[in-house]
């Protein structure tokens, strides 16, 4: 990553646009940002972030970055020129701002912005306006999060040690998406797949085993042998099984070959018992419906002569339906004439032709009326005219007044906010002292609680240690004895030994004739090495205390370095006091931007309130002009709509009202003659039908109407006669047939008991066919079932030695096997060989830092609980040959280590494959806590980062650096806003 430069607009202190060439700052590899406490100097790395990641360190919300000082009409933006994973990208980010209406008065939220160019050789290209889409993509280029960027790239002010003191799951997130080891993780859980799935598949086989083993025996039967209980023995078992199912199959086929054969003759000799029997039963039912017919005859006839008349009524039947058509169409119209011509009033009587004429005068007076109308409709215009411009009048009057007013008010309240303002801006400046003197004091308070907790800690650790102490002691005297006194018996342990022809390991003779007898109180072998690991165990223990002390007590050094003897209660008042001073001043200070604002708006008042008189002015002399011509005309308008309106409130009114009269008019004699129609039509319809009915054969119209049948009943009597003809056909068929003739000649049949002798046979046959077919789907199953048994029981072995050299290797990649002496993941494990490289980097500039006293190793132990091992960090102490925590460091040395940490996994992300050059480095604070000589160290290492063409930005106001780094950024504070401009050592 190395950036090239950067736009600052309306962001922070920075009230205009200011920019930063960081090609130019980065030439030499170190830079300076200077400036005054409070200037913005932290400002220009937040904007670094938030250009990178859309938000800033800490707690701060992307909604409160937008500069106090600048112009209402100036956006908020960051413009970032950085390559990153060899491709230039500029990126432009402006958070979430108000900003002032485009019409009207008021102000605006303005949703947050995001826009990613990429340089393509001639010119900017757009990539993405996405804020989703951006921040995915400059977090795979970086691949680092916003907190992990802080802790390696952008160390903030008071947080430079946070990578230095992080615990192990928090470096194994950062350098795991620094160095991109996901793959070692995804091969463990891959090796973890393979191993479940093939126990899986494993116990899924043995338990197909044994279930078709089960599967066997069930078919095998109750009189079979039972199943082995070791399944390799299973084969022959079922090879036995089998040769019982071929026999039992043989035997079953014969015994249903002998059933089927006398079946088939007892089928035959019912089949003709029944035919004998179905013949005569046949002859007997055609005579019994031949006498059934015969009784129906009379009924038959009558049907026949109700079919015949209804079908000559049918030729009648169309003109009966156009008669009813024509009396009901009659009704209609003669009831519909009557209802309008009751709405006529005195005229309902009246004829036809003087309807017409009525309604025809009433068109022609509707038509004459249309001028009225118009005239009606500019009055109505002209008095809403004259309506508004006397509201407008009024409200013009009312404004005036009111610019008048408030005009008269407005140097006493311009007095006032200048006095405010005044006392603001003091309070500011006494707000700036404070907090520059309240930032030691937390300092201090802080040190001085901890070094009290220190010392408590101490205390209590030294009395723990005495005690271990004395217990080790204990614990070695009570091994040293029991020692000595096994040593005293060891006779005995030699001579329980000895066996008889044996030579004597200290004489050598095979004869024993009196071995030493152990005594009841004798010491062996496992009760010294009991005593011993108990005497190791006290001792650790012991040590482990001392080194508790030593750390606690170098802790407490520390904090007494920095917060001396003063009591906490008097550190405690001293902050108090000042925080009081501090809140007063900024109360007082809050009040600077509200009264510059307020002297705005109020000379925005004052413009306003005298435009608005003059504008009220003018818009009262321009009514009174209109006034004058458009009185006169309402005047005439009236005088014409009282003549035309008659008695009727309105024109329109009297015009409803005659269009209402001549449709009414209308409809009367719109039904006067469709009544007379109606009329005519039902005339010439009582003749046809009376014609109709005579040429059918019937006297009168109502005859032929009492002869129709309905279609539904006309075609049930047509099928009932059809259906008779066709049975009596019938009867007469079967009466004639030979063969029914020849069977009633015999004996009546009896098909009972052939039908009973071929169901005995029957049931032979199905229980012979069921035995052969059990005995045949046994055998069948048996060999099926023996066949796979012999498949699985061979791939089976192959398997499972399989699963056992992956279970293997799963394990010892989480792990969790016991051949993984350190217990560490695959992952973990190439992590810490990072983590180690990162160390030793980082060591060859900590040496040159520390005077050669202080270098970082990589602590691969187990952690404590259930803390992620093998990424812890130690440093270790050539002047007193310890190796210790990182965290007892101090102040300045937690500085140093911490500079050389990040130095040295930027050497190492950059010299990976693949990994993620980190060009620039920024550092803000922190040098104040080195001495001359330190200082001079960290220089020199920082500066010969140029060979490895690195920059690195430090963000300090020692006045020492100003003289020792030429290139220099000044950020200079105003109460307008602070500025950014390049300068030299040499300028104040």
């Amino acid at each position: 990553m190395r950036l090239h430069s950067l736009t600052i607009t309306a962001f922070g202190p920075f009230a205009g646009t200011e920019q930063v060439d960081f090609d130019t700052l980065a030439a030499s590899g170190l830079f300076l940002l200077r400036g005054a406490t409070g200037a913005g100097k932290t400002s220009v790395l937040d904007a670094v972030c938030f250009a990178l990641y859309g938000s800033v360190p800490g707690d701060r919300r992307p909604t409160r970055l937008r500069s106090d000082h600048a112009d209402p009409h100036l956006p908020t933006e960051v413009v970032l020129d950085v390559t990153l994973g060899g491709r230039r990208l500029e990126i432009t980010r402006r958070p979430e701002q108000p900003r002032p209406k485009k019409r009207g008065g008021g102000v605006t939220t303005e949703k947050a912005q995001t826009l990613l160019r990429e340089w393509n050789g001639t010119g900017w290209t757009a990539a993405s306006k996405s804020h989703q889409e951006v921040g995915e993509e400059i977090a795979r280029l970086l691949g680092m999060s916003r907190d992990q960027f802080c802790q390696v790239v952008l160390l903030p002010q008071g947080d430079f040690a946070r990578f230095l003191r992080a615990d192990a799951t928090q470096r194994a997130d950062l350098l795991g998406r620094l160095f991109d080891t996901r793959r070692f993780g995804q091969v463990e859980e891959w090796l973890a797949d393979r191993r479940r799935a093939g126990e899986e598949r494993l116990h899924a086989a043995q338990d197909g085993l044994r279930q078709l083993i089960a599967r066997l025996d069930q078919e095998a039967g109750d009189h079979a042998e039972p199943p082995p209980e070791a399944t390799d023995h299973a084969l022959g078992w079922a090879a036995v099984l089998r040769c019982d199912a071929d026999e039992q199959h043989t035997i079953a086929r014969s015994a249903l070959q002998l059933a089927e054969q006398d079946h088939l003759e007892r089928q035959h000799q019912s089949t003709r018992i029944l035919h004998l029997a179905e013949h005569q039963r046949r002859h007997r039912d055609a005579q019994q419906r031949a006498r059934d017919l015969a009784a129906a005859a009379p009924d038959r006839d009558a049907d026949r002569r109700r079919l015949t008349a209804a079908r000559s009524a049918a030729v009648v039947e169309s003109a009966l339906r156009l008669h009813r058509t024509a009396a009901d169409a009659y009704t209609a119209a003669e009831q519909h004439e009557r209802a309008a011509r009751a709405a006529l009033g005195p005229d309902r009587d009246a004829s036809v032709q003087e309807l017409a004429t009525a309604e025809a005068q009433a068109r022609a007076d509707i038509v004459r009326l249309e001028a009225a109308r118009q005239d009606e409709r500019r009055h109505t215009e002209v008095s809403a005219e004259l309506h508004r411009l006397e509201a407008e009048s009024r409200a013009a009057e009312e404004l005036r007044q009111e610019a008048e007013r408030r005009l008269a008010d407005l140097p006493r309240e311009e007095n006032r906010l200048r006095e405010r303002l005044t006392a603001a801006q003091e309070g500011a400046a006494l707000a700036e002292q404070a907090t520059a003197h309240r930032h030691e004091a937390e300092r201090r308070l802080t040190a001085a609680q901890t070094r009290d907790d220190l010392l408590t800690r101490t205390r209590l650790a030294e009395t723990d240690e005495a005690a271990l102490h004395h217990l080790a002691a204990q614990a070695r005297t009570a091994w040293l004895d029991l020692r000595e006194q096994r040593l005293d018996g060891m006779a005995a342990e030699l001579a329980e030994r000895l066996r008889d022809g044996d030579p004597c390991p200290v004489c050598g003779s095979a004869a024993h004739p009196s071995p030493t007898r152990p005594s009841p109180t004798r010491v062996t072998r496992e009760d010294e090495q009991a005593a011993q690991t108990a005497f190791h165990d006290a001792d650790a223990a012991a040590q482990r205390a001392t080194d508790t002390v030593r750390a606690l007590r170098e802790q407490a050094a520390a904090a007494t370095a920095i917060a001396g003897d003063t009591p906490v209660s008097a550190l405690t008042a001293d902050l108090t006091a000042l925080a009081a001073t501090l809140t007063a001043a900024l109360h007082a200070a809050d009040d600077l931007v509200p009264a510059e604002q307020a002297l705005t708006r109020l000379a925005a008042e004052r413009e306003q309130y005298l435009a608005q008189q003059q504008l009220a002015t003018t818009r009262q002399a321009a009514h009174t002009a209109l006034l004058d011509t458009l009185l006169p005309e309402q005047q005439a308008l009236t005088d014409r709509l009282d003549r035309a309106r008659g008695d009727a409130p309105s024109v329109a009114e009297r015009t409803t009202r005659l269009t209402h009269h001549a449709d009414r008019l209308s409809t009367a004699v719109t039904a006067a003659r469709e009544t007379a129609d109606a009329a005519a039509r039902l005339k010439d319809a009582d003749a046809e039908v009376a014609a109709s009915a005579v040429a059918a054969g019937f006297a009168t119209p109502s005859d032929a109407a009492s002869a129709l049948l309905p279609p539904a009943e006309l075609d049930a009597l047509q099928t009932r006669l059809e259906r008779w003809d066709s049975e009596q056909a019938a009867v007469d068929d079967l009466l004639r047939n030979p063969d029914l003739l020849s069977a009633a000649a015999h004996p009546p049949a009896d098909p009972t008991s052939a039908q009973t002798a071929l169901e005995a046979a029957t049931t032979r046959l199905r229980t012979a066919a069921a035995t052969e077919a059990a005995a045949r789907r046994r055998r069948t199953e048996l060999h099926r079932l023996g066949t796979e048994l012999t498949t699985r029981a061979t791939t089976l072995a192959p398997a499972l030695a399989e699963q056992t050299r992956i279970s293997r290797l799963s394990q010892l990649a989480s792990g969790t096997s016991s051949d993984n002496r350190l217990r560490m993941r695959l992952e973990s494990y190439v992590l810490a060989a990072r983590l180690e490289q990162v160390a030793a980097a980082a060591s060859s500039r900590l040496v040159r830092m520390s005077g050669g006293r202080y270098t970082l190793v990589h602590s691969d132990g187990k952690a404590a609980g259930t803390r992620r091992s093998g990424l812890s960090l130690r440093v270790v102490d050539a002047w007193t040959g310890t190796e210790r925590d990182t965290a007892t460091l101090s102040g300045g040395e937690s500085f140093f280590a911490s500079l050389a940490l990040a130095l040295g996994l930027a050497d190492v992300v950059t010299d990976e494959a693949g990994g993620m050059p980190l060009d620039t480095l920024f550092i803000d604070e922190g040098f104040g806590t080195l001495d001359e000589h330190a200082l001079e160290e960290v220089l020199d290492v920082l500066d010969g980062l140029r060979e490895r063409d690195r920059a690195v930005g430090i963000v300090s106001h020692v006045a020492d650096l100003r003289h020792r780094i030429p290139a220099q950024l000044l950020v200079h504070k105003g109460r307008h806003g602070s500025t950014l401009h390049p300068t030299s050592p040499e300028a104040p």
